[in-house]
């Protein structure tokens, strides 16, 4: 068969075909370990947002109250699309995180083959890499839009690697990755630096520019007016209230937050790739290749940007968005390193030794990122989801609960709640982790019950009566209790 810079019917069917071999392996593990779940809490808040737009045409998680908790608007729209076709929660979510990466893996390999002219496969590589990669496996089965940003991220950088001048569209790319994650407004950044570097003259520059601006505003001011209309703010809730509540983390001398992030980022076959990463850099400056630069600046720039603000935990998922781009590096380099004959007549052995040092470790951390998903969702069934049921069950209706972790309360639960995360109870992110301040304001608001991890809120666990503990075997694994729910007598 001739190999082609194209992707054939063929290619795509062996794409799917894997992506359906990990989704089926990470559902499995997860049905045998305890239930089919999701492995945060966060992504039954996106359910809670996208059944009450489906079946009520709001934008509210609480029926009746309109608030900007939800992250990612597109994502919470492609969910609500499962509700309207009966497929939700599990099924239509989980086709569509597969269905992502499927995509992510075509525009890898696809970016492949118009980089490397000695990329011509008979078997698409790098795509199988990027499916059997176990972070964006974890992502592709988490139910959030973790992946749908990294698939809009890796294609605008992978169309900069391959010199594209369609500027506008780049634009519309990076606007509509701002309606999945507010960072991706954070991709004008490596498309400017393009502009500026690989445009012959003034003249071009301002022209692709304003293409650029064009594409980008027609997505990304909708995107604000969104967000001032229904929370008042420019940008969601989510976006002051996490800073709020890791301001212990900024904290931290800053080598032990780089440490942390490395560890997240390396755990699995990217170790392996590491000097690739290095030997596309160096290739990228010997040819001034902008594209690729502006890339790497990007990649590096989002990594700083995320382990300067929030913790690199749950598998590093809030820079999972940057780990395709980087394990595409670290591929390129491969490729690069291929074509050379660095060690001479033993260049052939240490390729080979690289070559299956990368598919063991990557076939190895299918199964281990298989039993770390299983777990997760252990977690968040057996303690989120056991306590929301619990309160739906048990809870007097009219009574006002306060909790941390939202969301499979907000799904599984219809009592009015108090956000302490402030995601929609914004007027708590001043306050988020004080929690004498915490204590008045659930006084002042006649909380009757609080449901919370003990560990979380020491102070407010101590002055609470217990009436329920989830007694879940999988929290305590992981040095964790159990959440429980407390009886909170507000004056």
């Amino acid at each position: 068969m001739k190999s082609s810079n194209k992707l054939v019917r063929r290619d795509i069917l062996i794409l799917a075909s894997a992506v359906l071999l990990v989704a089926a392996i990470y559902l499995l593990a997860s049905r045998v370990t305890y239930a089919i779940g999701f492995p945060l809490d966060d992504s039954w808040i996106h359910q809670t947002y996208a059944r009450n737009l489906a079946l009520r045409g709001e934008w509210s998680f609480r029926p009746g109250v309109v608030s900007a908790g939800s992250t990612s608007p597109m994502w919470s729209v492609l969910l609500s699309l499962g509700f309207l076709l009966r497929l939700s929660p599990y099924t239509w979510t989980y086709f569509l995180g597969a269905l992502t990466l499927l995509a992510l893996a075509c525009v890898g390999e696809w970016g492949a083959r118009q980089i490397m002219a000695t990329y011509r496969p008979h078997f698409p590589w790098v795509g199988l890499f990027l499916v059997f990669e176990w972070h964006l496996g974890w992502a592709a089965m988490s139910g959030m839009e973790t992946l749908l940003h990294a698939l809009l991220t890796t294609t605008v950088l992978t169309l900069l690697m391959t010199n594209s001048r369609r500027c506008l569209t780049l634009g519309l790319l990076a606007g509509l990755s701002a309606w999945v994650r507010p960072d991706g407004l954070t991709l004008l950044g490596p498309v400017l630096m393009a502009i500026v570097f690989i445009e012959p003259d003034m003249s071009s520059r301002l022209k692709s520019i304003t293409l650029l601006l064009i594409g980008f505003g027609a997505l990304f001011v909708p995107y604000l007016f969104f967000n001032l209309a229904i929370g008042g703010t420019p940008m969601p809730n989510t976006f002051y209230a996490k800073q709020a509540e890791y301001a212990a983390w900024q904290a931290r001398p800053i080598f032990e937050r780089l440490g942390q992030m490395l560890l997240q980022l390396l755990v699995g076959p990217s170790l392996v790739l590491v000097p690739g990463v290095g030997i596309w850099l160096g290739s990228s400056i010997r040819r001034r290749d902008w594209g690729g630069l502006a890339a790497m600046i990007w990649c590096l720039g989002y990594l700083w940007l995320y382990v300067s603000r929030l913790p690199v935990y749950q598998h590093g998922r809030y820079i999972m968005p940057a780990m395709p781009i980087f394990f595409f590096f670290g591929l390129l380099g491969f490729m690069e390193f291929v074509n050379s004959n660095l060690f001479n007549r033993y260049h052939w052995f240490v390729q080979t030794l690289w070559q299956a040092g990368v598919g063991m470790v990557g076939v190895l951390f299918v199964v281990l990122g298989a039993r770390s998903y299983a777990q997760d969702v252990a977690v968040i069934e057996s303690e989120m989801v056991a306590a929301a049921k619990w309160v739906s069950a048990n809870v007097p209706p009219d009574a006002l609960v306060a909790a941390h972790d939202i969301g499979a309360l907000g799904y599984f639960d219809q009592h009015e709640i108090i956000d302490l995360a402030g995601l929609i109870s914004p007027e708590v992110i001043p306050f988020i982790r004080d929690e004498t301040r915490l204590a008045q304001y659930l006084d002042e608001h006649g909380a009757d019950y609080l449901v919370a991890f003990p560990e979380f809120y020491p102070m407010l666990s101590n002055e609470a009566d217990q009436v329920f503990i989830t007694q879940g075997a999988f929290a305590p694994e992981f040095g964790q209790k159990n959440m429980i729910v407390f009886h909170w007598d507000s004056p």
